[in-house]
């Protein structure tokens, strides 16, 4: 990739449910093509379990390697849901009763319905600053460069689309697919060559079975559309010069 520097990011998801196998996680690939359009590259990914001592060892990791850390799941009211206490104690700061998350979940629920268990919700690291919540009103929270986000998919969502236009990344990103039916194995020696020569990007090699034959989708990345083009128009060459014909390829990228 360009030596221009580069923006990145840790993912760290949250929840037994995850790691059980019940629950699909949708957050992860929602939150790494939300970055990329703000020039942020997630580059590493963790799934961790409802656990304290899990979950301050991979946040203080995790923030001292990367520029953003974004966490998902277990700030909810019940008593599995420890990821604000365990961020607290990653920063080795209290963990407080918010007063503006207070009232932010006070106007959203009746008087009645806002109970204990719902005010847990309203309690963040010291110093901690709230993320809006235009779902559900329980705030996210970010402290230094870690971001606290909630499990539930359609409130995250929400929530990053929210935050994104204030992240300040580096240049996004941008890929081109070429698809062919043939297979890694033939194409393995011609592919490296133009990887090679084509430093500027990466290239992904992933196979598919459609119609009962064999394919493989080549994606060439880069943060230079120039460079992007090139290596996608080589990759086509390649595949020509082998008597393979590619089934589609993505619109040129500048």
């Amino acid at each position: 990739m360009p030596a221009s520097r580069t923006v990145t990011a840790a993912v760290i998801v949250i929840g037994n449910e995850i790691l059980s196998g019940r629950t699909h996680d949708a957050n992860l690939p929602y939150l790494a093509r939300s970055l990329n359009t703000v020039g942020i590259r997630v580059m590493e990914a963790r799934v961790i379990a409802d656990d304290e001592g899990a979950i301050v060892s991979a946040v203080n990791a995790c923030r001292a390697a990367y520029d953003h850390v974004f966490t998902t799941g277990g700030i909810g009211p019940t008593h599995d849901d420890i990821t604000s206490a365990a961020v607290a104690r990653a920063f080795n700061v209290a963990l407080v009763r918010d007063p503006q998350a207070v009232s932010l979940l006070t106007h959203h629920y009746a008087a009645a319905d806002l109970n204990e268990a719902r005010l847990k919700m309203a309690e963040v690291p010291e110093g901690a600053s709230l993320i809006d919540n235009p779902v559900s009103a329980a705030p996210g929270f970010r402290i230094d460069n870690v971001w606290v986000l909630p499990g539930v998919p359609r409130i995250l969502q929400a929530m990053v689309d929210g935050l994104t236009a204030g992240l300040k990344g580096g240049d996004p990103v941008l890929s081109r697919t070429i698809s062919a039916f043939t297979t890694e194995s033939g194409i393995a020696s011609p592919l490296a060559d133009v990887q090679q020569q084509h430093g500027a990007t990466e290239i992904g090699s992933y196979p598919f079975v459609r119609s009962g034959r064999f394919g493989v989708s080549l994606v060439v990345r880069s943060t230079d559309a120039a460079a992007l083009d090139a290596a996608a128009a080589a990759v086509t060459a390649m595949l020509r010069d082998a008597g393979i014909e590619p089934l589609t390829e993505d619109a040129p990228a500048a």
